[in-house]
């Protein structure tokens, strides 16, 4: 951290379970439900057909690559993550989903090789083997040490913050939602009396301004508020204008950061009164290798995004993108004429952003004076 600045590490969609979690040391119970792969083993080999073999058992650190030394390098204060999967060995799947997520227990070290300082948990796979494996989840996380957002035995917990501490004397507050947009089922929410998620049905005015007052309510000098929220839909760079609506009123209201999330590649990222707009992240870790269509997305691109914040005023004074490629499960560098690709995607979908390529192949991002 630099003199009076705070930077952050933030990144989409870390999805450890299913096919991940079949090649770490612990697998769990291989069975799904989906219409067409009733193995977790089958996204695997999927991956493995695409871009060569993988030697399971793979270390906890596998799936992160070449993420982790450059995040030892960045030293980033706060490091967050959205982390879509259930941490459980339940077989209860949940009724009337497609898709089922969960990793098992054990091989959580593949989480906490990477020293997350929260994950967010207010997304559609957090509660996919039902509340007993949310409840499981939310105690793995727990006993593994790590602060989590978004879900919760009960509203005030899943709706409550996550303080990080920082040396400046304030704290990193993260707020985390998840939105029906994203596929959230309503009976997903949290209540008085049920456990769930912190969900929001739609991001309206309504919506916006309830979560400004709990931020206003729990922020004090010297914090830097964080919102961090999944929603919309998987494909595509169009940022629906209620989402824009959404996040500039959040920043109206005195959020320092917006952490969108849910889409399965990067989406257009806005500054708006020196405050950072994130409205997708992308994927960071997965099985998707080997699956078609969208490619002109290029979902196998991934990016590291570290946030640098003025520590007095939330202002965003910087902004660096590290670009990965997944390949056998795996983060590794982008190639060159990935990072321009990557650079160019960014230019075109971003207004009022301009982003140019560094010499050590990072994305920077800057606002052009006016």
């Amino acid at each position: 951290m630099g003199a009076g600045t705070v930077t952050l590490f933030l990144c989409g969609d870390v999805m450890l379970g299913r096919g991940v979690d079949q090649i770490l040391a612990h697998p769990g119970d291989p069975k799904l439900r989906e219409g067409y792969v009733q193995d977790a083993r089958s996204y695997v080999r999927l991956a493995q057909a695409a871009n060569g073999p993988i030697p399971a058992p793979v270390s906890p650190s596998w799936p992160w690559g070449a993420a982790l030394p450059l995040l030892a390098e960045a030293a980033p204060d706060v490091r967050i993550v959205n982390l879509e999967t259930s941490v459980t060995s339940s077989s209860a799947f949940a009724p009337d989903k497609f898709i089922h997520y969960r990793m098992h227990p054990a091989n959580l070290p593949a989480l906490t090789v990477a020293d997350p300082d929260v994950c967010v948990l207010a997304n559609n796979h957090v509660l996919d083997f039902g509340r007993a494996g949310l409840t499981e989840t939310l105690g793995s996380l727990a006993r593994a040490g790590l602060r989590t957002a978004g879900a919760g035995r009960g509203a005030e917990e899943a709706y409550a913050p996550a303080a990080v501490p920082l040396r400046t004397g304030g704290r990193v507050l993260v707020f985390a939602l998840g939105a029906r947009s994203s596929g959230i089922p309503p009976d997903w929410a949290a209540t008085s009396g049920r456990s769930g998620i912190a969900y929001v049905p739609d991001v309206s005015a309504t919506a916006a301004a309830k979560t400004v007052e709990q931020v206003r309510r729990e922020n004090h000098e010297g914090d830097l508020a964080v919102v961090s929220v999944h929603w919309g839909s998987n494909w595509g760079y169009r940022v629906p204008q209620a989402h824009v609506r959404f996040a500039r009123a959040l920043v109206d209201g005195g959020v320092d950061l917006v952490h969108g999330h849910s889409s399965h590649h990067p989406r257009p990222v806005e500054v708006y009164r020196d405050r950072l707009i994130l409205y997708g992240c992308g994927d960071f870790i997965d099985d998707y290798e080997g699956i078609g269509g969208y490619e002109e997305y290029r979902d196998d691109l991934r990016i590291a995004y570290l946030v640098t914040l003025a520590a007095d005023t939330g202002r965003l004074t910087g902004l660096r993108m590290l670009p990965l490629r997944a390949r056998r499960m795996r983060l590794e560098p982008a190639p060159d004429a990935d990072r321009s690709w990557l650079r160019t995607t960014l230019n075109r979908i971003s207004h009022g952003l301009h982003v140019s390529l560094g010499r050590d192949g990072t994305l920077n991002g800057s606002v052009p004076p006016c």
